[in-house]
């Protein structure tokens, strides 16, 4: 089998609710057999060997046979190609899709703020040019003493 016909024999498998009832319970109990799996359902053993053999063909399911009884294993190698196969295609083009909306949204966010006007950074002033106090000293008790006294 091609790899195209193979992709939608999987979708073909995995669109029925019993099929993927089955490789739920699979999943489960690896390497049970047919009887097992029919104590699940209520359709007859052949309707249920029939989903199995489905699942066989699409190479979800694996079966292993010791002596007279059937053993299925769970394989996920299938969907593991289609999710591959359609993250890494069209992941870079949403990833590169989302990037643009971020930076289009931060850009008209920043375009539609009002520029806050910042005050300009003072200039420290030398020690020539340092203003004095505007405040004057109040004379201490005892120049206040000596000026009464005189």
């Amino acid at each position: 089998m091609n790899q195209p016909n193979h992709t939608d024999l999987v979708f073909q498998t995995l669109a029925s609710k019993p099929r993927r009832q089955i490789m739920d319970l699979v999943k489960q109990m690896p390497g049970c057999c047919v009887n097992d799996i029919c104590e699940h359902f209520s359709i007859s053993r052949i309707g249920v060997m029939k989903h199995i053999q489905l699942l066989v063909d699409a190479r979800l399911l694996i079966s292993r046979k010791p002596g007279r009884k059937r053993e299925f294993f769970f394989n996920a190698a299938p969907i593991q190609m289609i999710y591959d196969r359609w993250t890494d295609e069209y992941s870079a083009f949403w990833t590169t899709q989302a990037v643009d909306l971020k930076y289009k949204v931060e850009s008209n966010t920043k375009a539609s703020q009002p520029q806050s006007k910042k005050p300009a950074a003072k200039a420290k002033p030398s020690a020539e040019s340092k203003p004095k106090p505007a405040t004057a000293k109040k004379p201490s008790p005892r120049k206040r003493q000596r000026k009464t006294v005189q």
